[in-house]
Formats: structure tokens, C-alpha cells, sequence
């Protein structure tokens, strides 16, 4: 594993140190800003599969006792209803924490392996782009799995890749998803993630504070992400920046401590 305090000049031979757009949200240097404020989505943009951004369906997200909910009690049905929600700026280079757990709640017309999955999403596109059919943003995802019943192990804070690829060790990675080294973690337990990033070069995933999987070069690629704007997948582009959402998909899930820290200098 490569350190998470490497310069990008030290990366591998290749790696893009190129600069995103100049309109990004910004923090103090060195400084926590905190994303959630456990009372309201004000600063959050929801898009859910077969609606409009905006549409906020059955209240799927929600904030219940200072907590940020995604919650399925107004569904009759799933129907595919792959939803996000989106921080209401983007960022680059950056340290993310957040907190999570999740809930009983599973919807059984979700996909089997919705269960006790969710994910939060980053270097996303822009959710105002996001067309009303589109189901996954093109983005890089930090998966978040509990363990099932069957006992088996199922580690946390992997990546998968909907729209895009990645390097791992040294190689664009043709798989969706990349298992970290995590333990396995009940579903009813509360689990620290950190996600550092340094622009379109270094990507690092801790869980309760120990790297689990690193990797480089985001970029545009790959398959998953379906009926999105041709227009936006123009293949190996590297992703410098871009949005942040937590996911759902049918599993219930509870974040808390959502604060970010900006890196960009």
C-alpha cells in the first residue's frame, strides 16, 4: 500500500495532476466543515431513479432524531428506485468522515445483493445532469456492506465503479467493484469511514481508522451506469473532482458525523 501522505509526483508514472474546474466548494485549510448538520437537507439534492432531481420520493431521505435516515416505510414497492443524494458542491481533494449503520429495513422486490448494501458516492457528475431514467450517476462509489446471515465474510469500504475505472496496483482494474482487506461488521453496529482523495491520483479507504484498500486514477469508463447523457461518458477522462452522495437502494441506513476536510493545497 501506497502512504495516503504521497505527493502526486510520486505516483505512478502517468498519473494526471491536472486541476478541475475552478468553482468548488471550499474549506478553510486544515480545517473540519460539516456537511450534515443534523437538522435539516437544505445543502442536499436528491435524485431518485424514475424522478426528477429534486423529487425526494416517499421522503426516502430524511433527518429523525439528528440522524440522516434513508428510509423506505412510504414504498409499496421498490421498482428500482436506485436513489442519491448529493452534497450541494463539489470537492477534489479532500478528507470525507462519516459515520453509518444500518437498519433493519430491506425491501424484498430490491436486488439480493441491495441487502445490507449501501454506498456513498464520490467524484460523481453533477446531479442536475443526471437524467430522470438514468439509474446509477457516473461516479466512484465507497461501498458500504454489513454482514449477511450465511456468515460469510463480507468486508466494507470497497470500490465500485458505476461509469468509471480505476487503477489497482498499477493496472486499470476491469472489475465493478474492489474488495477492501476490512472485518466484517454486524449490521447493527455503528462503522467510522474516512475517504482521502487527492484529485484524479491517489483514493485511500479507511474503516474505524485503518487503510483498507487504496487505489489511483479515477477516471471515466466502465459500464453500470445506465441512460445517462452520451454527452457526459466520454471515456478516460480523468475525474479531478466532483460531487459527493450517500446512497439508496432498497437497504435501510443511518448516517451521522458527516464532515469533510479540503485538501486542494
Amino acid at each position: 500500500m501506497l502512504p495516503v501522505t504521497f505527493l502526486c509526483a510520486l505516483l505512478l508514472s502517468g498519473t494526471s495532476c491536472s486541476t478541475g474546474p475552478t468553482e468548488k466548494a471550499s474549506a478553510p485549510q486544515q480545517e473540519w466543515q460539516t456537511l450534515f448538520n443534523g437538522k435539516d437537507l437544505n445543502d442536499w439534492i436528491v435524485k431518485i431513479h424514475h424522478h426528477e432531481v429534486g423529487d425526494n420520493y416517499a421522503n426516502t431521505f430524511r433527518v429523525q432524531d439528528g440522524l440522516l435516515e434513508v428510509n423506505y416505510d412510504g414504498y409499496q414497492e421498490f421498482e428500482n428506485r436506485y436513489g442519491h443524494l448529493f452534497y450541494k458542491a463539489p470537492f477534489s481533494s479532500y478528507h470525507l468522515q462519516f459515520e453509518y449503520r444500518f437498519t433493519e429495513q430491506w425491501l424484498t422486490d430490491a436486488p439480493e445483493y441491495t441487502y445490507r448494501n449501501s454506498g456513498v458516492m464520490f467524484h460523481s457528475q453533477d446531479p442536475r445532469t443526471i437524467l430522470k431514467e438514468q439509474d446509477w450517476p457516473i461516479s466512484v462509489e465507497f461501498q458500504l456492506l454489513a454482514g449477511s446471515d450465511d456468515g460469510k465474510p463480507r468486508p466494507t469500504g470497497n470500490m465500485c465503479s458505476p461509469g468509471t475505472d480505476v487503477f489497482y496496483e498499477g493496472e486499470k482494474d476491469p472489475r465493478h467493484c474492489i474488495s477492501s482487506s476490512s472485518a466484517t461488521y454486524p449490521w447493527n453496529e455503528w462503522v467510522k469511514g474516512d475517504l482521502i482523495v487527492y484529485r484524479d491520483s491517489l483514493v485511500t479507504h479507511l474503516i474505524n481508522g485503518d487503510t483498507v484498500l487504496q487505489y489511483t486514477r479515477p477516471q471515466i469508463g466502465g459500464e453500470v451506469a445506465n441512460n445517462y447523457d452520451p454527452k457526459l461518458k466520454q471515456d478516460g477522462t480523468p475525474l479531478t473532482d466532483g460531487y459527493i452522495a450517500l446512497q439508496s437502494e432498497g437497504q435501510g441506513i443511518v448516517f451521522r458525523e458527516i464532515r469533510i476536510k479540503n485538501l486542494d493545497k
